[in-house]
């Protein structure tokens, strides 16, 4: 059953169009990534889940019922957490004072969210000796996985991660991808990445955006296997794996 349904969604900036009848579904449980070059309509689409971007048609459903017109704190309220692109963290914070944040959806004891604070840190045993740092003090791959960390802390049923291999380099890209084979064991991910390579590797479907609009959309194996879709819109790599 569809966790996340989207049907014909439109969103304007100005008399722009952002998205041209985008349609896509994501299953519970699944890691679906989303595809396309800088400007396709990617972050565009997780705003408008997220309530950040307004669509002038269409429609977004989760879990059967509509979310279009809920504001961000109404959305997060219903388990859908965001972690948008650029690692956005509090630098005057720790590192796990930023990592609690992300649960101020719950109604939660703080010493409750400082048990699940530190439990993060199994997940992300980069980031533990950093616990008590400012967040100013880290590095761009330490700021990603304190981000995600962030977002998990909501509890979401649908986690949206957007662009997190950004500007990483490529050992930290692998790392982050590691921990988001993990996170898909707990939750539904929306992905969205411009590295075809990884973010078809953890991927359970794949759809791929083209200047607004579904260009396509399949199952990784099939559109790596096919030469000219590969070579048209996934750059002709290889396949990855985690």
């Amino acid at each position: 059953m569809a966790l996340l349904e989207i049907n014909d969604l439109i969103v304007l900036y100005g008399e722009i169009e952002a998205l041209r009848g985008v349609s896509l579904k994501v299953d519970a449980g699944q890691v679906v990534t989303l595809l396309g070059s800088n400007g396709a309509g990617k972050s565009t689409t997780l705003r408008a889940i997220s309530g950040l971007a307004k669509p002038a048609a269409g429609e977004i459903l989760f879990d059967g019922k509509s979310i279009v017109g809920m504001g961000p704190e109404a959305i997060v309220r219903l388990s859908i957490s965001h972690v948008p692109e650029g690692r956005r963290v509090f630098p005057g914070l720790t590192v796990k004072e930023n990592i609690m944040l992300g649960a101020s959806n719950r109604r939660v004891a703080k010493a409750q969210l400082s048990r699940e604070a530190d439990a993060m840190f199994d997940l992300f045993p980069d980031i533990r000796a950093f616990a008590d740092k400012l967040g100013w003090t880290l590095s761009g791959g330490q700021l990603q996985m304190v981000a995600v960390a962030r977002g998990l802390m909501a509890k979401p049923r649908l986690l949206l991660l957007d662009e997190p291999s950004l500007g990483l380099a490529p050992v930290i890209v692998q790392a982050v991808f590691r921990i988001i084979a993990e996170i898909r064991k707990e939750t539904t991910v929306l992905l969205v990445e411009q590295n075809a390579r990884m973010g078809l590797s953890v991927a359970d479907y794949g759809y791929v955006l083209e200047t607004g609009r579904l260009a396509l959309g399949g199952k990784p194996d099939d559109l790596w296997g096919n030469e000219a879709i590969r070579a048209a819109y996934l750059g002709g790599h290889t396949k990855a794996t985690v």
